[in-house]
């Protein structure tokens, strides 16, 4: 099934953009951010998925902003279908679709990884994920002609301990209009409109072992006088145990799948994220944007991201340590409010959207450049 976009300039250059992604991520969130505004630099885009349900909201919206959008096409037929592309750009999760498409692709081809790409769970499982990262997707990022990933500690890393060579930087950006902090008053109707009467903790967040949500239940345990909301896909398993966890604690509520996560961020008092793995967290940077102070833990994603005592708290992700850190901030609400200014001022300067873009449409000007002539 194709669903058209409006015909760009005929001088546009143009991506086919493909991903095999099963249902929307910080991946899938990114290209929503990033293709529509890519318009602004002449470079129009459309992008190849599945045509999976989970995918109905995100492909519409990308409609909605000028993006076309094919769905539902095997992996057999896109060699052909994206041939006339200027650039061919791949977002991939599944190393079988690397092992797949890579080899018949038309050149320049440009890949975006958005892959966690360390898993901090000790050295034996971690090394063992680096080992298999190599072989499988490692392999064949290096037959693209561009390597993009989202921050600078995962470019270096990617060379340095995945050897995939010359990899680019393009660290990500937020939207800091849709992002952004409420005056008091505003806000306190907004937190009572959503029922946070006490000081609360915002944790976003799928039930995924890298996440490490069972740390914050843990840690909301301990902490029976700080209310605690999750949000995210609860259908997996650690999801369905967090929940008979936190039974008969009514200050653990899980809200689920959410799409009105600006208005959470700007009425929450914290966000606390455990996670073990990240590339480059999104929703870190849509907290700080908006102007929430956040305890995390000390794993090089989030130390690129978070300056401990100075825009957040970097706690071993030990669920004692972790409530240490949030009663600490409760009995503190100026210090975590001079914590979530600072959050918002450094993301205005370093991870503003337009830069990310900028960069984005330089880097996919570039890489086209190598197959199809442009001066």
């Amino acid at each position: 099934m194709t669903d058209a976009a409006p015909r760009g300039r005929g001088r546009d250059l143009t991506l086919a953009v493909i991903t095999d992604a099963p249902r929307v991520a910080g991946s899938e969130v990114w290209l929503l951010d990033v293709l529509p505004r890519l318009l602004d630099s002449g470079q129009r885009a459309t992008v190849y998925c599945s045509a999976a349900p989970a995918l109905d909201r995100w492909a519409a919206q990308l409609m909605e902003k000028g993006v076309a959008v094919v769905r539902g096409t095997g992996p057999e037929a896109l060699p052909g279908l994206t041939a006339g592309a200027d650039l061919r750009v791949l977002q991939v999760w599944d190393p079988a679709t690397y092992r797949t498409l890579m080899p018949r692709l038309k050149a320049p081809r440009s890949v975006v990884i958005h892959d966690q790409l360390d898993y901090h769970y000790g050295w034996p499982l971690q090394g063992t994920y680096r080992a298999i990262y190599r072989q499988t997707k490692g392999k064949h990022l290096s037959g693209a002609e561009q390597r993009l990933t989202v921050s600078r500690w995962g470019a270096a890393f990617l060379q340095r301990e995945l050897q995939v060579p010359d990899v680019q930087a393009v660290p990500n950006g937020v939207d800091t209009d849709r992002f952004s902090p409420l005056p008091g008053p505003e806000r306190e109707e907004l937190r009572a409109r959503l029922g946070f009467r006490r000081f609360t903790v915002l944790v976003p967040g799928r039930f995924a072992p890298e996440k490490n949500q069972l740390a914050a239940v843990w840690a909301a345990r301990r902490t029976p006088d700080i209310d605690f909301v999750f949000v995210g896909d609860m259908d997996s398993g650690g999801g369905q145990l967090a929940q008979r966890l936190a039974q008969g604690r009514e200050h653990i509520q899980f809200w689920g799948r959410r799409w009105d996560m600006p208005d959470l961020y700007r009425a929450a008092d914290v966000l606390l994220q455990p996670t073990l793995a990240e590339n480059q967290s999104l929703v870190t940077l849509e907290a700080l944007a908006s102007g929430l102070p956040i305890v995390t833990t000390p794993i090089p994603a989030q130390r690129e991201l978070v300056q401990d005592g100075q825009t957040g708290l970097l706690v071993a992700p030990q669920p004692a340590l972790l409530a240490q850190a949030l009663r600490a901030l409760a009995a503190h609400p100026a210090q975590a409010r001079q914590l979530g200014a600072a959050g918002r001022a450094w993301v205005l300067e370093h991870h503003a959207l337009a830069r990310t873009v900028e960069q984005v449409a330089r880097a996919f000007a570039k890489a086209a450049r190598l197959g199809a002539g442009r001066a």
